[in-house]
């Protein structure tokens, strides 16, 4: 990585880590302290390296935001319009900080909560999957969120259960100019079945970073749902890395939609491990103002009869800047893979931005593999039809906009989710 100008960014937060030692968990310690070794000869990307050339975060550099504190001041009235009907498995973290009187567990099949209340009786599997994923070595936002992993949510689908109900992880961000570190691992074991909501929320508008990182692990014939959610203050920085490891004849599913933060930065990883996995990725990223939202995956095919399929929108407005680049590899010996992959951009305004990337590294000579992108504006002609049938511009505009967008968020499997973001995309697509 290149070096900036003005690391007190990361000085701050290197002066204030400590180790803070777990008795009987030497493997946790280790793991922190490697990565606190690694943040220590990193330095932050710049638009120098080829992976962040559309993303300048150097207003990042200079802010000294330090690690978020525990806040007990929230009580549940305060978050209630956050909740889903469908939902009674929910765990709440306030600024990274695990809230046990806001949080609801009612799922015995399932074994769910914060991370240092299951280390005494996980040990073991919390050893073989926390931190094996999400990758530290070239990647200082990981290596920082692994140096401060404390509080997490964990949650393990045991052998062939199936969990009906979503489990909901909500992440809320109400300090000023502090970091929090969100962590998220989920475990889907051979024959399981889950849905994950994985929620990131501002109760204000405030100035502060989210650095998170998530890991999902799903073994044979294993099945996860998981809908990621990011509308944090547009005041905010939100860093966040996703990996994915998939089983043979496992199924991973997930849309993932970006409102919020003034820069944001989601990178999502889906390894296809072994034989016959699948995925479809689907994400929606809505900006306007002067918002960057960058999106980078990566789908890694590395064994034979995997399938893909991969779908992104942007919709950009004012002289917002939308990012999406979308790599696909196909490994020699992944014969007979099927995949996909879509990049659809909405610009609103001549002044918004969208750079969209959709690659594709084809080693294997039998294979299925196909890639497009679209930049532009609502068609005059839809325009034109629309309003050939009644509707002022403005509406046809703003259907037209709607339904742009619409198209994923009706992918998501939660209704009152579904419904919440419908609405808010609706009340954002509307034109003045």
């Amino acid at each position: 990585m290149s070096e900036v100008t003005g690391t007190n960014y990361l000085e701050c937060l290197l002066k204030s880590w400590q180790a803070k030692p777990i008795e009987s968990l030497s493997w946790l310690n280790q793991l922190r302290a490697q990565a606190i070794d690694r943040v220590s000869t990193q330095k932050l990307p710049t638009k120098r390296d080829e992976e962040w050339r559309f993303t300048d975060i150097s207003p990042l550099t200079t802010l000294p935001y330090r690690p978020s504190q525990p806040d007990v001041n929230l009580r549940i009235q305060d978050i209630q319009h956050l909740f889903l009907d469908e939902v009674k498995n929910r765990l709440v973290f306030v600024d990274g900080y695990y809230s046990l009187q806001l949080s609801a567990v009612a799922n015995p099949a399932l074994v769910i909560g914060n991370l240092p209340a299951l280390l005494s009786t996980h040990a073991s599997i919390l050893e073989s999957h926390l931190g094996q994923y999400a990758r530290f070595d070239q990647n200082v936002f990981t290596a920082l969120s692994t140096a401060f992993l404390r509080d997490g949510a964990v949650i393990i689908a045991p052998r062939n259960t199936v969990i009906a109900d979503p489990i909901h992880v909500i992440f809320i961000a109400t300090q000023h100019e502090v970091t929090s570190y969100p962590r998220c691992l989920l475990i889907g074991e051979s024959g399981s079945q889950i849905t994950l909501i994985e929620d990131y929320v501002a109760l204000q508008e405030a100035a502060y970073i989210t650095n998170a990182v998530t890991e999902v692990s799903l073994a044979g014939n294993a099945r996860a749902q998981h809908i990621r959610i990011q509308r944090e203050s547009t005041q905010a920085f939100h860093f966040a890395n996703c990996a994915v490891a998939l089983a043979h004849a496992s199924h991973y599913q997930s849309v993932s939609i970006t409102q919020g933060a003034r820069i944001s930065r989601h990178n999502l990883d889906v390894r296809l491990t072994d034989e016959a996995a699948e995925c479809t990725i689907d994400g929606l990223t809505l900006i306007s103002g002067h918002q960057l939202a960058d999106t980078h995956t990566c789908i890694d095919h590395s064994k034979p009869n995997g399938t893909s399929h991969q779908q992104h929108k942007c919709i950009a407005d004012d002289t917002a800047h939308a990012v999406f680049n979308g790599k696909i590899i196909v490994r020699p010996h992944a014969q007979r893979t099927n995949s996909s992959q879509s990049s659809r951009n909405l610009l609103l305004s001549k002044t918004a931005q969208v750079d969209t990337k959709p690659q594709l590294e084809i080693f294997a000579d039998d294979v299925k593999c196909a890639h497009g992108a679209t930049v532009g504006q609502l068609d005059p002609e839809e325009i034109f039809y629309l309003r050939s049938r009644g509707l002022s511009e403005k509406a046809a505009r703003n259907l037209l906009t709607y339904a742009f967008g619409a198209e994923i968020i009706n992918r998501i499997p939660v209704i009152s989710l579904k419904q919440q973001l419908a609405q808010t995309v609706l009340e954002q697509t509307q034109s003045n």
